[in-house]
């Protein structure tokens, strides 16, 4: 999916998001038959072009969901580029049998791009790591613009309403108030003239304590580790070798289903042939 989305990373990195956001808003919109036409086209044949104008002319409704997340004081450049991914995936998985326009489908893989990357970026540490604390972090701050600081009775509402408990509803609320502290700052001097070390002055470094020999010996291992990978899986045929690189080996993994298409098997044949594969290079490596 890289090509069809190169050209709007582009229009979005070589101007300012005003510039962007005057472009894709004179992209007409396609009708629904056109639409319907453009997916199929893509999902039988792999045709790019289709899926090229079926990014485009979807860019309008990234930026209008995109502007929804100002306030969390990140780029809105930044914003648009994480929900153009999220729309990139979602034609890639599009099935126009299902009968609804695109948008409706991608709205919710553009929201996930965009709330993963403000959970990474909105503090140096995650304030949301559990399913509760990602579903607060968003509907939180939403409440706390109404009502401000939480007394109980507020907390006791907001946690009713979201379904979680009343305590990290509390924790949340704590989290969002605080700032970030630098973990290693400039040494500082005491009353008595005394450096102040940052906490990261105390901390040992544990690789430096490591013998040369023991980490030469584990680099070789590594090296070793990978050229007999390389070799089993030159040892398997095309399709299994392709089918265990795309599942296990690569960042963005193919589902079962993506791979049944195509090779025109069915997704339990994939499974079995993906199964038989790990075999054969357990065997390799063992």
């Amino acid at each position: 999916m890289n090509k069809p989305g190169m050209d709007t990373a582009l229009m979005l990195s070589s101007g300012s998001p005003e510039s962007f956001i005057q472009s894709v808003s004179g992209i007409p919109v396609l009708s629904a038959e056109e639409e319907r036409a453009l997916a199929t086209e893509y999902r039988m044949h792999g045709d790019l072009e289709a899926a090229r104008r079926l990014i485009l002319s979807n860019l309008r409704f990234v930026v209008h969901i995109a502007r929804g997340y100002s306030g969390y004081g990140l780029a809105q450049a930044d914003l648009i580029q994480e929900g153009n991914i999220g729309l990139m995936k979602a034609v890639k998985r599009f099935d126009p049998a299902m009968n609804v326009r695109l948008v409706s489908y991608a709205v919710h893989w553009i929201r996930a791009e965009i709330h993963e990357f403000i959970l990474r970026n909105w503090r140096i540490v995650k304030v949301a790591t559990t399913k509760a604390q990602r579903k607060l972090f968003f509907n939180l701050r939403s409440a706390k613009k109404r009502l401000g600081w939480l007394n109980q009775d507020e907390v006791n509402n907001v946690a009713a309403e979201l379904g979680v408990a009343a305590r990290d509803v509390v924790e949340m609320e704590s989290r969002l108030g605080a700032y970030d502290v630098s973990f290693d700052p400039a040494p500082e001097y005491g009353e008595d003239d005394s450096i102040v070390q940052a906490p990261a002055g105390y901390l040992t470094d544990q690789s430096a304590m490591a013998q040369p020999a023991a980490l030469l010996e584990q680099n070789d291992m590594d090296s070793h580790n990978g050229t007999r990978l390389s070799n089993a899986l030159e040892s398997l045929d095309e399709r299994s070798r392709d089918i265990v690189q795309r599942r296990w080996l690569e960042d963005d993994k193919t589902t079962l289903q993506d791979l049944a298409d195509k090779y025109q098997v069915s997704a339990e044949r994939i499974r079995q042939l993906e199964g038989n594969a790990i075999k054969k290079l357990r065997n390799a490596m063992m």
